[in-house]
């Protein structure tokens, strides 16, 4: 495909997605219908799709228009290209600009514009961002980082480190979480890479890799995860500590790879269809459903398919899980409710809700991350729970 052809597919690919389909679904079908296209053209058109979405606001107010033309002669302007040169109207290229999308100077456009942001969004942004606002939305207009978790059960971060280099995969140690590394050259060999196949490495966010770090585990304790998803923090978990593992999803598909993970890993994790059974744990981590405020970078359209009442939905949903984990948790135990969320009413909204309901809690623990070139925003709070008698 020729450059011009592939912004044409992103241009239709991006009318989908902005009349509702799902970004990820839609590139599939495309990818599955367009067999012309190599495996460089459909990663270009991917980098296209989501690096428009990411600046949705913005690349319209400049391209002119909000459709899939007017946000990629909006990306095409502020990457200091001429649309004309690809924009041709030959082959299968997309016709040239009309004197009619000319668009606007973004110096011009309001403040939830050029952040990318919905109207209703910004009050909470600034509520929780403070003077931290605009770099976090210029990180969420970014392409993500690829980051690594050295398996330190099986290995070093040194030696991983190492081992990657060794097929071609470069990678930065992260300053400030000893487990982590960002990948910085050969992202898309990590997946068929013998270290990732030996289970020394697994792709995880550093911010959520730091919050695990800052779990309070022991030799010996019994772990629930309570919201696993994948398993990337039950594993992660395992990983520091000798621990008796449960994992459970509300949705147990969700689950359908751990157990393959886990023996990678060198871990044994029980799926628990009701963790109720094997209760009391020394900790519940419960890393509840949530906005993904946090990693909009790597899920855009969420960012634009997200509404009031939806966040009204997910905090009830929050509410509801924390009280069917907190029974769960042993005297003196632990609870740590986490989201990927950078939103106050999914953070520290809910844990005040919780703490009102459940007298006998006590936090023990705060970490906060904002969305940056190094990690996502996350939010986790760890409470520990009343002994006997008190």
């Amino acid at each position: 495909m020729t450059p011009g052809a592939r912004l044409a597919a992103a241009a239709q690919i991006l009318d989908e997605v902005l009349a509702g389909s799902p970004a990820e679904r839609t590139l599939t079908n495309w990818a599955r219908g367009a067999r012309y296209a190599g495996s460089k053209d459909r990663a270009a058109v991917r980098d296209l799709v989501y690096d428009a979405l990411r600046r949705r606001r913005s690349l319209a107010w400049v391209g002119g228009a909000g459709t899939g033309r007017g946000l990629l002669l909006g990306l095409l302007r502020l990457a200091g290209t001429d649309p004309a040169s690809l924009m041709t109207g030959e082959g299968h290229a997309l016709p040239p600009p009309t004197p009619e999308e000319t668009g606007r100077a973004l110096s011009d456009a309001p403040e939830a514009v050029r952040l990318d942001l919905p109207d209703w969004l910004l009050p909470r942004f600034q509520a929780a961002l403070g003077d931290g606002l605009e770099p976090a939305c210029a990180a969420l207009a970014a392409r993500g980082p690829v980051t690594l978790r050295a398996n330190l059960a099986r290995t070093t971060r040194d030696e991983a480190q190492a081992r990657l280099l060794a097929e071609g995969i470069e990678t930065h140690p992260d300053p400030e979480v000893p487990t982590a590394l960002r990948v910085t050259a050969g992202a898309t060999r990590v997946a068929q890479s013998r270290a990732y196949a030996e289970g020394l490495v697994e792709l995880q966010d550093a911010s959520s890799q730091a919050a695990v770090l800052r779990l309070p585990l022991r030799d010996g304790d019994r772990v629930l995860d309570h919201c696993a998803g994948g398993g990337g923090k039950t594993l992660a978990m395992g990983a520091l500590k000798r621990l008796t593992l449960a994992a459970h999803d509300a949705d147990a598909r969700r689950m359908a790879d751990l157990p393959a993970r886990a023996d990678r890993a060198g871990l044994k994790v029980d799926l628990a269809a009701d963790p109720a059974r094997a209760a009391p744990y020394d900790l519940v981590l419960v890393d509840a459903p949530c906005s993904g405020s946090g990693t909009w970078r790597r899920g855009p359209d969420a960012k634009w398919r997200l509404s009031p009442d939806d966040l009204d939905r997910l905090c009830a949903l929050q509410d509801r899980i924390l009280d069917e984990a907190a029974p769960l948790v042993a005297p003196t135990g632990h609870l740590a409710y986490a989201t990927c969320s950078i939103l106050p009413e999914e953070g520290d909204d809910r844990v005040a809700a919780f703490l009102a309901r459940h007298p006998g809690w006590t936090p023990v623990d705060r970490f906060v991350a904002r969305p940056d070139d190094r990690g996502d925003g996350f939010f986790q709070i760890i409470l520990r729970r009343a002994g006997p008698g008190r």
